[in-house]
């Protein structure tokens, strides 16, 4: 089916005329989709595991007469991760746009599975003392330099092969993916919660979850073998090799080209993953803590209502990423900003009046208005930079703002919290972010049923 009423994509050099538009196979692109969400669920895994179960490996890797000192120490372990993140999209995000989409992906999935799986088989403090907290940092830092290049190549991947007018509906199924492993770690620490006695769970019980991931690591590492490299790579690939035989060689990627070529798009990127990530790890990362340490709500309880918030938010996902084709991403993302700085004070009033119907519609508005976001920005961000830099420019910006404002989130409110006694401080806390996405979304130019930058349209194959 042809594309109406859209720009031309980027000539290619030394033609007048845009390339031909390239149909995308409907089975390859399914393959891929699947292949980048189960990469992303099963970082997202271990994200619900340790989230739902911080509160025990306090325990267990940071003794301590203070629960409060317990909670920031194995939270201070999990932002740790995200301050590597730079580092490993700097590394991956440009060998992804030199070497091929996929190869990297495959590394990752291998890191990330290796990470997780390392983590259950280090011994508590009580058994090797101050290396138990060590070795279980340098397993999270293992795991943050493996996600540096894992989101930005999994979004690039989907959104390389998806048509043009299909991108919205196809990327949101990447944080589908997110939600179906967020829900597989906590789901599985919260039956293990109800089913194992305390002292079962400080003993061995914890180890459980993270020793799940060796075998979904093999099955995400087979899935992303079989994989082919998008079509955007490709042409860009034998557009090089052209100019090689001309002898008119364009230089290697740098990674120079890559931040200062770039700095509108980067600046852009940081500003949507800000409110993006924030008010995603406000949500699903530290909410099933504020509920049981400061708020003191039953603990089986309140990571259940989590659980069916998030199991809302996957239902209506894929419903959101095909009206972002439909009405565009900056409709959305700014309805989503718009949202949270208005309702995030309301729905947290409403979380600290406790009881099951007021904690759940407060859980339930933010984890609606938060689909805004995950279901836009899969397709969104891909589509701020060109082919040849994509992967790199993305891993930057992405990784960056997520290490300085996403991960941090737990450790930076529970601070902060801590600091004034102020229990609404998680809700300043979005709204913040908030203002700063919406600025972003601001200055941002719509990308929805339009080529990616420096790539041929992609289409449907007509039958």
């Amino acid at each position: 089916m042809p594309i109406a009423h859209q720009p031309p994509a980027e000539p290619t050099p030394g033609r007048n005329s845009a390339p031909k538009a390239t149909a995308t196979d409907p089975a390859l692109v399914r393959r891929a989709v699947k292949a980048a969400a189960l990469g992303n669920a099963m970082e997202w895994f271990d994200f619900g595991v340790y989230s739902y179960i911080a509160v025990t490996l306090g325990k267990v890797f940071f003794p301590s007469g203070s629960a409060t000192v317990q909670l920031l120490s194995t939270f201070g372990a999990f932002a740790a991760a995200f301050l590597v993140r730079p580092l490993g999209g700097i590394v991956f995000g440009p060998l992804g746009d030199r070497v091929g989409r996929q190869k990297i992906l495959a590394i990752t999935m291998i890191m990330m599975a290796a990470g997780t799986f390392a983590i259950g088989l280090i011994p508590s403090y009580t058994t090797i003392g101050i290396g138990a907290p060590a070795l279980l940092l340098g397993a999270r830092l293992v795991q943050g330099f493996s996600t540096g290049g894992e989101y930005a190549g999994a979004a690039t991947f989907i959104a390389e092969y998806a048509p043009d007018r299909r991108r919205g509906f196809l990327g949101s199924w990447l944080e589908f993916g997110t939600l179906a492993g967020y829900i597989s770690g906590a789901g599985l620490v919260t039956l293990m919660t109800a089913l194992l006695s305390t002292d079962d769970l400080l003993s061995w019980g914890w180890r459980i979850p993270f020793l799940v991931a060796g075998p979904m690591g093999i099955v995400g590492l087979y899935l992303r073998m079989r994989l082919e490299e998008t079509p955007a790579f490709t042409a860009e690939t034998k557009k090089a090799e052209k100019a090689e035989k001309a002898e008119t060689s364009r230089p290697k990627v740098r990674l120079r080209e890559m931040i200062t070529g770039q700095w509108r798009a980067l600046l852009l990127c940081v500003g949507l993953v800000m409110v993006f990530n924030v008010t995603d790890y406000m949500l699903l990362s530290y909410m099933p803590s504020y509920l049981t340490s400061e708020l003191h709500y039953d603990e089986t309880h309140g990571l259940l209502v989590i659980l069916v918030v998030m199991a809302l938010m996957m239902v209506v996902q894929p419903f959101a990423g095909a009206l972002s084709d439909r009405v565009g991403r900056r409709p959305l993302i700014a309805a989503g900003c718009l949202g949270f700085l208005a309702l995030s004070v309301p729905a947290l009033l409403l979380i600290r009046q406790g009881g099951l119907l007021p904690i759940g519609l407060g859980l339930g508005g933010l984890g609606l208005l938060l689909v805004c976001f995950t279901s836009t920005m899969p397709s969104a961000l891909p589509a701020l930079f060109p082919t040849r830099v994509r992967y790199g420019s993305l891993s930057i910006g992405f990784n960056v703002s997520v290490s300085l404002f996403g991960g941090t989130t737990p450790l930076v409110v529970t601070a902060l919290i801590g600091a004034t006694g102020n229990m609404m401080m998680p809700a300043y806390y979005m709204m913040a972010a908030a203002v700063v996405g919406g600025i972003a979304v601001w200055f941002m130019t719509e990308s929805a049923g339009r080529p990616l930058p420096g790539s041929a349209p992609s289409v449907e194959p007509t039958r």
